[in-house]
């Protein structure tokens, strides 16, 4: 959380967040969802890395799936949510 006001004082036009929920509680991952949420919603463009599949999501205007380093799926985050491959490998359902 101060990593990330930290970064806000300097209202930049683009954060990058690498595995902002890494090792973090569910309750406190939920907290940093909306605030990932409120700083898109001020404008600020988010590049996000996440393993977290279904929070990175619901937040993406695009994603991108990687494996081996390399772009295998991409989409808007509502269309990869929704796709079937998608669903079995990172979301478990």
């Amino acid at each position: 959380m101060l990593a990330i006001a930290r970064a806000l004082m300097a209202r930049p036009k683009l954060c990058i967040f690498d595995e902002p929920s890494l090792g973090l509680a569910p309750k406190i991952v939920e907290e940093v969802e909306q605030i990932l949420v409120r700083i898109k919603a001020m404008g600020t463009t988010i590049v996000l890395v996440e393993q977290n599949a279904a929070m990175a999501l619901r937040l993406a205007d695009r994603a991108y799936v990687l494996e081996a380093g390399e772009v295998v799926l991409h989409g808007t985050g509502q269309e990869l949510k929704n796709d079937p491959q998608v669903s079995k490998a990172y979301l478990g359902y």
